[in-house]
């Protein structure tokens, strides 16, 4: 073989060793959602609040309505895992656990996405502050989000909430970040629950008019 000829195919050698070697160092992304929790069936109430709930989009931060985990370092310095991922981003699975939580309640006539067609009385929205692991001893989950109810009639907030808390994760790893994380999002919703609870036993919504 001319001497050319062995200098390309040599090239070509190593060039597919390079890239063989890079395919298999690629590591795997593991990805993690948040839960509802076990006891969270749906409650029989033969006399539920007579409304029905609309639960709507949550807003936040660039970073929260993308798939990556957060941490930060300082008060500050913000970053991301590149391999470690939510299934979808936090403000779209805090709303679905919002949804299903309310929902199971048995609280309200009905509990619906405002992507729905249904007409809703009232609408639950609000901001996603924070969601992130905050580094240092010990290492922690923080939560911070305001929820407010809107009423649709007439337009005007009702009800808002503010939740923050650092939840202490049980290690060092992802995973106990993310089980801390949504241990916090459970505590923060039934908190918002709570409250909603008090805002309509002091405000009772007007029962329906019944039909002749």
């Amino acid at each position: 073989m001319p001497r050319a000829g062995r200098k390309f195919l040599i090239c070509r050698i190593a060039l597919a060793v390079v890239l063989a070697a890079g395919c298999g160092a690629a590591r795997p992304s593991n990805y993690y959602q948040l839960t509802v929790p076990a006891d969270s069936a749906p409650v029989a109430n033969s006399n539920p609040l007579p409304i029905t709930l609309l639960i709507g989009r949550l807003t936040a931060p660039a970073l929260y309505r993308e798939d990556q985990i957060v941490y930060s370092s300082g008060a500050e310095n913000m970053g991301t895992y590149e391999y470690q991922k939510w299934s979808e981003p936090p403000t779209e699975m805090i709303a679905e656990v919002m949804l299903r939580q309310f929902r199971a309640s048995g609280r309200y006539h009905g509990v619906y996405t405002l992507r729905s067609d249904i007409h809703g009385d009232f609408l639950l929205h609000g901001h996603l502050y924070d969601f992130k692991e905050v580094g240092g001893n010990p290492l922690v989950a923080r939560v911070t989000m305001e929820l407010e109810l809107r009423e649709i009639k007439t337009s005007a907030v009702v009800w808002t909430h503010f939740y923050t808390h650092d939840e202490l994760a049980n290690g060092k790893d992802v995973g106990a970040v993310v089980a801390a994380l949504n241990k916090n999002v459970q505590q923060g919703i039934a908190e918002f629950r709570a409250s909603l609870d008090q805002y309509f036993a002091e405000h009772p919504p007007a029962q329906p008019a019944l039909k002749p």
